[in-house]
């Protein structure tokens, strides 16, 4: 079976879970999320290469502009997190998850996360790995999902780990850590 051009493959917009709205990329959101990565830039430092400063409002919107394009190309799915307000829409911006690394002929996708600090230890990125895994499979016809970390980033292995993937094993020095030091990266992944 041949595997269609992805830029006509289907990927939904929005997944809305209980308590979460993840919305695929649009412009003129810059302003929030420079502000959820500033207010986390201590905790996301240590595990994010892109979040090593404070990015300003014009970074942002051409982070957000780019993560949009590459959307619509289906090169990148990346969703902004929002917690849902009463209304069923999306509210305050609580930080990113997304498809990563597609491979659209073998149907394999890595997901990524990241929260910002006043909204950790409540679930959200649990409950938008979920939903996530779900669409992927479902919609997608996803044969394989992974999640892949630094092997001492605990709470993200934590992530993992409550929603089911499996770990398949450790790549000894097999990246960088933001310092340029070599690191071990777990591997994690659910199948169809």
């Amino acid at each position: 079976m041949t595997t269609p051009d992805p830029i006509l493959i289907k990927v939904p917009e929005e997944i809305v879970t209980e308590r979460l709205v993840l919305a695929a990329p649009r412009a003129g959101l810059g302003q929030a999320l420079a502000a959820a990565v500033t207010e986390s830039i201590e905790h996301l430092k240590p595990w994010m290469p892109w979040a090593q400063l404070a990015p300003t409002v014009e970074d942002s919107e051409a982070v957000m502009r780019r993560m949009q394009a590459d959307f619509i190309l289906r090169r990148d799915l990346v969703y902004q997190i929002y917690r849902k307000g009463e209304d069923g829409r999306a509210g305050r911006l609580l930080g990113g998850t997304g498809l990563h690394r597609l491979d659209w002929e073998v149907r394999r996708f890595e997901i990524g996360y990241w929260i910002r600090s006043s909204a950790l230890g409540q679930g959200y990125v649990s409950e938008a790995v979920q939903a996530l895994t779900r669409m992927a499979f479902e919609s997608l016809r996803a044969r394989r999902v992974e999640i892949r970390m630094d092997d001492l980033n605990l709470r993200s292995r934590a992530v993992a780990e409550r929603c089911g993937y499996e770990l398949e094993g450790v790549l000894r020095q097999d990246a960088l850590t933001v310092n340029g030091e070599p690191r071990n990266t777990c591997v994690y992944a659910r199948i169809a």
